[in-house]
């Protein structure tokens, strides 16, 4: 396989980037100040900030595969506010201040994503057309509603509900019964993302190395980094490795790694185009627990995911494929839009996320101050993990701010039990989560 058509089975993104050449891995005995492990959105933000803010110093930036093949080159692309699971769930286990204060991250978090595109020409199809969460039962429109009046209760503006006539006007699903709509939300193409986004860190001055794999960390006067092909040492070391740190002992209880799953269809033609409207291109999701995420592409193509999710068991992360996932999407997609009836699905796909037992992200120092750790994701991390760099740059510089004070920055977190136990309590979430959503949905029109 050429370094060209590497890991293009692993999304759509990837498959459809084109020529693509990744850096050479490391070789023999390197030195640096700060190493950072993992090289997806969370690790090139925080190498840029890093960089930008102190040109003097060495980062470098190991990533085991190639740049966009763990999560931040196989998500639906959406730059969000949402965090965690929904605001009911965040303010019943963490109250109304903390819930604020995350609302507030995510603004700023999709804010930075829109003007770091701007001001470095990031070229990823990005577009900022706001966001849809649409309701496609009555049990919903009651979960949407509740949930927007919660954060309307705390002070959080910017969201509104619209109503059936209205949401229709602007999408037309004969399942949409009402929607929150929310201006603050952009939308891109990851997989250009995550490598535009390796160089703007090359650009201030990072290293970036590919097929560089650590197989053991180290720690001694300094922290030493072993690859296939040499070491590397650092002052400090940024463990930017979301769903994929399960691998990693110490972080193993942090978090979780889940699967979700999408397809895409052929680029719709103007009469497809036409029975849906979409004139605004907005970014959608349901109110299922499991939820359903859509949007267009570039070119025009519908790209649905979510509807269900693939568990992980140890530290095997073969879970990409699930054929009944991709039956269900595919059914799902033409249930929305009977226009489609007959579309042709070109690509199928899947890719992980990093859970933390409270379904929250959580930031630290691992060990001690010259080790950092990002999980817990939850499926909302592009614009996510885009400021968690910068907030790892801050914690990497000893520095206080107003983003190393957040909340789930160096949070006492529930541990995941080890296995077999983990994938039991995954097991029984995941089948609570089903069945309720299975109950909302007992009426659904066919």
């Amino acid at each position: 396989m050429s370094s060209a058509q590497e890991h293009t089975d692993k999304s759509f993104w990837l498959a459809t980037y084109g020529p693509y050449t990744p850096n050479p891995p490391v070789q023999g005995d390197v030195s640096v100040d700060v190493a950072i492990i993992g090289g997806g959105f969370t690790g090139l933000s925080t190498a840029y900030h890093l960089r930008k803010d102190n040109p003097g110093m060495n980062v470098a930036v190991l990533e085991g595969e190639v740049i966009g093949y763990g999560a931040s080159g196989r998500n639906g692309g959406f730059s969000m506010t949402l965090f965690g699971m929904e605001p009911t769930i965040t303010k019943l286990m963490f109250g109304q201040q903390r819930t604020v204060e995350a609302h507030r991250y995510m603004e700023r978090a999709v804010d930075s994503v829109d003007a770091l595109v701007k001001e470095h020409n990031i070229q990823s199809d990005y577009w900022f057309p706001g966001f849809l969460r649409v309701a496609t039962t009555p049990a919903y429109i009651k979960r949407i509603q509740h949930d927007l009046k919660i954060l309307s209760d705390m002070g959080i503006t910017g969201i509104e509900w619209i109503d059936a006539a209205t949401v229709r006007s602007q999408v037309q699903s004969p399942l949409f019964l009402g929607a929150w709509w929310e201006p603050r939300c952009g939308l891109l193409n990851p997989a250009k993302q995550v490598r535009e986004l390796k160089r703007v860190a090359q650009q201030f001055g990072a290293i970036v190395y590919e097929h560089s794999p650590v197989v053991s960390i180290e720690r001694g006067t300094r922290l030493t980094l072993r690859t296939p092909g040499g070491t590397v040492s650092a002052d400090k070391v940024v463990l930017a490795t979301n769903a994929y740190s399960h691998l990693i002992p110490e972080l193993r209880s942090k978090q979780a790694p889940v699967f979700t799953h999408m397809v895409v269809t052929d680029p719709l033609t103007p009469q497809q185009l036409a029975t849906i409207g979409w004139k605004n291109r907005q970014g959608i999701e349901d109110a299922r627990n499991l939820v359903h995420y859509f949007r267009l592409t570039a070119d025009n193509r519908l790209a649905m995911g979510g509807s269900d999710v693939t568990l992980a068991y140890g530290q095997a992360m073969d879970h990409d494929s699930n054929i009944r996932i991709f039956a269900d999407l595919e059914r799902d997609v033409v249930r929305l839009f009977p226009g489609l009836m007959g579309i042709r699905f070109t690509h199928r796909w899947g890719g992980p996320v990093s859970v933390a037992t409270q379904m929250v992200p959580s930031i630290g120092y691992l060990g001690d101050r010259r080790v950092l750790y990002s999980v817990g994701c939850v499926g909302h991390g592009v614009s996510l993990t885009h400021l968690n760099g910068r907030t790892l740059a801050d914690l990497v510089c000893e520095r206080k701010t107003d983003l190393t004070d957040v909340w789930f920055v160096n949070r006492r977190e529930i541990p995941w039990p080890p296995e077999p136990l983990r994938f039991l309590v995954s097991q029984a979430i995941r089948g609570y989560l089903r069945a309720e959503d299975r109950v909302h949905e007992r009426h659904m029109a066919a």
